[in-house]
């Protein structure tokens, strides 16, 4: 059940008896907002964040433990990218340029996966090194299609930006000509 529902008014309580304090509203805030989770940026950065941890796990239990470091960033990363999206903080800083950094953390982490994921079904015989090599082939494709989809944004945004430039100019050459005529 997500959003949690509110609390309900609490009953009067019984003498002599102490209810325990529920969560506090202020830790809910730091929950993600569910419109946020169901929209297609929080469901990739999910799953980015999920494979991340499972392929770690897979990578310690594994005798391929070399590749455990890669998985463990690229999770804390898209921890913080989930965090940081969820909690609108790219609106709030707007000195960053988050398009950019998600961008080339998705694009790292895809190479990144893409490389120890085939070097880890090559070389390693064990299962849980065979395990996390097909989650790495995963989580390539779901960091592809997310830096594939800030490509997109980021190309659409700068034609809106260019082609406004392109009509100001424009303007200001009808009426640099007009006023050569007099």
């Amino acid at each position: 059940m997500w959003p949690p529902d509110p609390e309900p008014d609490p009953d009067p309580e019984p003498a002599g008896r102490s209810q325990p304090s529920a969560t506090l509203p202020g830790l809910r805030a730091l929950l993600p907002a569910r419109a946020f989770l169901c929209s297609l940026k929080g469901r990739l950065l999910l799953a980015e964040t999920g494979l991340s941890f499972i392929i770690f796990v897979c990578y310690v239990a594994s005798s391929a433990s070399a590749f455990l470091t890669a998985p463990l960033l690229e999770f804390l990363l898209a921890l913080c990218f989930l965090f940081a999206d969820a909690m609108q903080l790219n609106d709030k800083w707007q000195g960053l340029c988050w398009p950019m950094m998600d961008f080339l953390r998705c694009v790292t982490a895809a190479l990144i996966y893409f490389a120890i994921s085939i070097t880890a079904v090559a070389k390693y015989p064990d299962g849980a090194s065979k395990a996390a090599g097909v989650f790495g082939f995963f989580a390539t494709i779901v960091f592809a299609i997310d830096f594939y989809l800030i490509f997109n944004d980021v190309a659409k945004f700068l034609k809106q930006e260019d082609s406004a430039h392109e009509t100001t100019a424009d303007k200001a050459e009808e009426e640099n000509s007009d006023s050569d005529s007099d």
